[in-house]
């Protein structure tokens, strides 16, 4: 029996950015990986995609040698990632959903028929930042296409199809603060007071995979229990307390002589915001949790905007 195209037709979300509160490397993995801890705060700022189905153009998938790479050529049309990636093979949304269909074809779940589906990316995050836009870019699209072509794959299983696009995708998947372990695709929901912040984005960029070759990355902090992480919250929400920190950020700052700027220039705004500036990531974000009598002032959060080093944002969790 051939399902029915999906309905609604159309879908537009929001791709939020993250922030980490934390980040710790807690060991290395036998598959060359590391092992993390951290708490994800998800943001109301970020990318918009726009899903269109195109109903005069539907491929029929009943070949026995599908292959998904090729399928999701004739089914997909990205417009305005056309400055992020020269090949659209190289872009997170592309991989997204030809992850997506690899898995359907593998467990024999997919439709006799799909329609093409148009996507516009509306950009809005910076690329490089620590602030997840790529990875939330390909979970958008798995959550979208998912509905929109009736997979009906669950919450865990998108996760796990993340899980090979990107180690943040998850995290975008699974749709609220989280504390996250192994690659970060381990989550665990977390319940956080509503915080607004100050984020800046400096022009500057690391390679990560530089960045975990550095020698000076600490890589061996013990790891936490989910129950302390989440009992101990105030520690790491507004101000940041021992053991609680980003293993990254000593190394990044020695490397990106902007991202020092920018994380100096907010703390020199602590003892006013009343809480403590750190990177999200490993970069190249900086942010400063607002404290609620500093959020009602907005000629004084005008004025930080005004003279931070770079672009800066007020923005809020999701």
């Amino acid at each position: 029996m051939i399902k029915n195209i999906a309905t609604p037709s159309t879908i537009s979300r929001l791709s939020p950015a993250k922030i980490n509160l934390f980040l710790h490397i807690t060991g290395k993995r036998a598959d060359s990986y590391h092992n993390l801890q951290t708490v994800f705060r998800l943001l109301d700022w970020g990318d918009y995609l726009h899903f269109a189905v195109t109903d005069d153009v539907v491929i029929s998938t009943a070949n026995s040698e599908l292959d998904a790479n090729k399928l999701c050529h004739q089914l997909l049309v990205l417009a305005g990632a056309e400055t992020i990636t020269a090949d659209i093979e190289d872009n997170l949304i592309f991989k997204a959903a030809r992850a997506l269909l690899a898995s359907a074809i593998q467990s024999n779940t997919l439709p006799e028929q799909l329609a093409q589906v148009h996507i516009a990316l509306d950009k809005h995050l910076p690329m490089g930042a620590g602030l997840g836009g790529g990875s939330s870019n390909a979970a958008t699209t798995l959550l979208a296409l998912n509905e929109l072509w009736q997979l009906n794959f669950t919450c865990d299983e998108l996760i796990k199809i993340g899980t090979k696009v990107g180690a943040d995708v998850p995290i975008f998947i699974f749709g609220q603060d989280a504390i996250a372990m192994g690659i970060g695709e381990k989550l665990t929901g977390i319940n956080l007071p509503d915080q607004q912040y100050l984020i800046l984005t400096p022009n500057a960029h690391v390679n990560t995979a530089k960045l975990f070759a550095n020698p000076k990355l600490q890589r061996d902090i013990a790891p936490l229990s989910i129950d302390t992480i989440q009992s101990q919250y105030t520690d790491y929400v507004q101000t940041l307390t021992t053991p609680y920190h980003n293993v990254f950020t000593p190394v990044v700052m020695s490397l990106a002589p902007a991202v020092a700027e920018a994380l100096d220039y907010l703390k020199g705004l602590e003892a006013e915001a009343m809480s403590t500036a750190r990177m999200t990531g490993s970069g190249s974000a900086v942010f400063l949790p607002l404290d609620t009598s500093v959020i009602t002032d907005r000629k004084r959060l005008a004025k930080w905007v005004e003279g931070a080093p770079c672009s800066g944002y007020v923005v809020g969790s999701l």
